[in-house]
């Protein structure tokens, strides 16, 4: 993040706020919030979203306070305050929504009543005679028009109130929104019709014409279209809910002998938890006692229950199925992994893509332009257009003015960006950085890390080929008896072979690791060592040609061949294997169809490393690399023109992570991995990385579809508004007809997200 002027005055360092901003309805409105936030003191950075009604804040504490800023955007007409905790204020937004909702259904309801009668008296009079004549001779001209400003008036100053209320003054700011656009349309509607009927004697006599249904229609039509907005945008935020929704209320807590049922939020790390069969766990512990399987599938994506029992890691809201367990509580609050993750949607729902700028010029422009074209409209109809010139100047006028919809423009990149995201979220898959969900679709390179990765990451010992004179327990247990000081994947696994043939271990002394080669010890007097095939050269020990023919065989295998010398002789030849995931080749496959090229960089030897890309059809391998070497073939591909992505799970893979265009972790990796990576996978299962990419490029194929039906539609309409097409054809657009185009627009645009709901890789 970039330093403001203002750091070197207070010295602050920068912090960041989260508002939830009620009451936008456009494009124009996050501009007009956008521009107040970023002008206020001490403001480093702010991005206000529409779909989320959240704004993003960086900001010097030296210089100003949420409290402050939260009252600057309250003061231009918005609701406004600090997001402190986000699973309250996700329901407190949620409720607000839903009075909301109903309060809108409520005033649509008054006004369709109220706009019914004015709509049958008006337009049942132009296609019906019989009926224009029995309103004629019953209720009169004169009586029918006082009827239809009663009932106009009523739906103006009832539920149509909010749009003058909020429409006008932000006009006179000079910053109108589509508020202004719906005033100044049906009240110049209005207003000329009451002048048609109180003083026609202003009007030449071809201009004494009414258009009161024009006004109460386009209000009714609009709060209609909101309302199914509203219904609609009530379904992007599922994902949120439903994870919101996963957290527990109550903690079966231990305390002095006693269970206690207490609200969560008094759960302390450290608290012994009882969890009953049926019950969701209910914050993140280790078991202490017994044992259950859990299903995880709300975390991992993964159906089917999975076993966990002492010592063994649960997470809160998953589910325990079958046994009873107590859990150590570990992660409370907003350190839990299902806290972090509901905060990894929530930071990714509210990003702003790079896609956006575009979107953010031209609607900062767009109402101001579209009150001008309106102006021109009837400048140019009432002086070069037919009689009666000023009532058609008025009424293509009024059609600019409504049909034109900056809300579709607003709402075509958050919304996309909110369903895909929680899809995402859906399949296990979590985008820590929104820019990710489009950087992700232009990848043409995905580079894994092989071990914990492409692997399993638990070797397994396969073969042990002794020297004559030793017997296989005697040099397992030699070989056990050094590893067993080791962390190494590879030790570990001689390791467990050794205990599970139940084997005593002699003693050694001074043991050393030597990185990258191998490892060495003493035993009664003798030098034993065990590493690679370039080791023993190191050190002078010849290896006889039965082992090094293993050492090819192996490696062609993708098995990793280490031999044990003590002193200067060969004593065995050992191969550990490392299996290969069951979905990497169909995650690689998968990436081939999708015209990505796969790429292997592992610290592990050639023979190993291409045996293993063999099998999984890898393009292009990278073997014994270090962490920089990570780093450096990914630069090679970024000075080649390649956008890369890096699939890594360890510690080591971090710096990769970083330098990669995207950085993908393997969920079930290490905390450094997944902080540096833009997105990761909640399980190891790697139709994730390719599933990422398809679901991507679907966004970005839906937003591109929603910017373009904004765009066109405002582009194409609007002429057609102005009378575009009437010298040709004699086509003229009601303002009644723009109204209902307006309103379904952005219906159209969410409704159009909403089907990445949906979405199958």
């Amino acid at each position: 993040m970039t330093s403001s002027p203002e750091d070197s005055v207070s010295g602050g360092a920068p912090q960041t706020l989260e508002l939830a901003v009620s009451d936008m309805s456009c494009a124009a409105c996050v501009n007009r919030v956008q521009k107040a936030i970023r002008a206020a003191p001490g403001v480093q950075q702010a991005n206000v979203n529409l779909a989320t009604e959240r704004a993003w804040i960086a900001f010097d504490p030296g210089l100003t306070s949420p409290q402050a800023l939260a009252e600057l955007v309250t003061g231009i007409g918005y609701l406004a305050e600090p997001v402190v905790d986000a699973r309250e204020q996700a329901q407190r937004q949620e409720q607000h929504k839903q009075e909301a909702f109903l309060r809108l259904q409520h005033t649509f309801l008054i006004a369709l009543l109220l706009t019914l009668p004015v709509f049958i008296l008006e337009m049942g009079a132009h296609l019906i005679p019989d009926w224009h004549h029995w309103i004629e001779g019953t209720l009169g001209q004169t009586r029918n028009w006082l009827l239809q400003f009663v009932l106009t008036t009523l739906v103006m100053v009832w539920p149509g109130r909010d749009f003058y209320r909020l429409g006008f003054p932000a006009l006179l700011r000079g910053s109108p929104d589509m508020n202004s656009l719906v005033a100044l349309g049906s009240a110049s509607a209005w207003l000329y019709s009451v002048v048609a009927t109180f003083m026609p004697d202003w009007l030449p006599d071809s201009a004494r014409h009414v258009y009161f249904e024009a006004a109460a229609v386009i209000v009714t039509l609009i709060l209609l279209g909101r309302l199914l907005e509203a219904r609609a945008k009530g379904r992007t935020g599922a994902a949120i809910k439903r994870l919101i929704g996963l957290q527990p209320r109550t903690a079966r807590v231990l305390r002095d002998g006693q269970e206690q049922d207490i609200d969560i939020a008094l759960v302390l790390p450290g608290d012994l938890v009882r969890v009953r069969p049926g019950e969701k766990v209910p914050t993140d512990g280790t078991i202490t006692e017994g044992g259950s399987y859990i299903d995880e599938s709300m975390i991992t994506g993964e159906p089917v229950p999975v076993q966990r029992t002492v010592s063994q890691p649960v997470v809160g809201g998953t589910l325990n199925t079958t046994g009873s367990f107590t859990l150590s509580v570990t992660h409370t609050g907003r350190d839990t992994v299902l806290a972090r993750i509901i905060g990894m949607v929530e930071t990714a729902q509210g990003a702003r893509l790079p896609i956006q700028a575009l979107v953010d010029t031209v609607t900062g422009w767009f109402v101001p332009v579209v009150i001008g074209l309106a102006l021109l409209t009837f400048a140019l109809w009432w002086w070069l257009g037919p009689e009666p010139a000023l009532t058609l100047a008025l009424v293509n006028a009024v059609a600019v003015l409504i049909i034109a919809c900056p809300c579709a423009m607003g709402l075509a990149t958050p919304t996309s960006i909110m369903v895909g995201t929680g899809r995402a979220a859906d399949m296990g898959i979590l985008f820590r950085q929104g820019d990710a969900l489009q950087g992700l679709s232009k990848v043409d390179v995905v580079a894994f890390d092989k071990t914990g990765t492409l692997t399993l990451g638990k070797p397994v010992l396969t073969d042990l080929e002794p020297a004559a004179g030793y017997s296989r327990e005697q040099a397992l247990a030699l070989a056990a008896a050094v590893q067993q000081h080791s962390e190494h994947p590879i030790a570990q696994a001689i390791v467990a072979a050794a205990r599970q043939d139940g084997l005593s271990l002699p003693e050694v002394s001074g043991f050393e690791a030597v990185t990258g080669a191998g490892v060495q010890a003493q035993t009664q007097g003798q030098y034993l060592r065990i590493g690679s095939a370039a080791f023993m050269e190191q050190h002078g020990i010849a290896l006889p040609p039965t082992m090094l023919a293993r050492l090819q065989d192996w490696g062609q295998t993708g098995r990793t061949p280490v031999f044990m010398a003590l002193d200067q002789t060969a004593v065995a030849a050992i191969a550990v294997a490392d299996p290969i995931k069951e979905s990497a080749a169909q995650a690689i496959e998968a990436l081939h169809r999708q015209g990505v090229r796969s790429v292997m960089i592992t610290g592990d030897n050639r023979h190993t490393a291409q045996a293993v890309a063999r099998q999984l059809g890898i393009d292009d391998v990278h073997p014994e690399t270090l962490p920089d070497g990570k780093v450096a073939v990914l630069q090679a591909l970024h000075e080649r023109g390649l956008k890369t992505a890096f699939v890594g799970d360890g510690i080591n893979d971090a710096p990769a992570l970083a330098t990669a265009d995207i950085g993908i972790a393997i969920g079930t990796g290490t905390d450094v991995a997944i902080e540096s990576a833009a997105v990761v996978l909640m399980s190891d299962d790697l139709h994730g990385v390719p599933d990422a990419i398809a679901l991507s490029r679907a966004t970005l194929r839906n937003i591109h579809q929603n910017l373009f039906w904004a765009f066109a539609y405002n582009t194409a309409l609007i002429p057609v508004a102005a009378g575009a097409l009437y010298p040709a054809w004699g086509i003229l657009l009601s303002p009644v007809f723009a109204a209902g185009a307006m309103a379904l627009s952005s219906v159209f645009v969410v409704s159009n997200a909403l089907r990445l709901k949906g979405y199958r890789p």
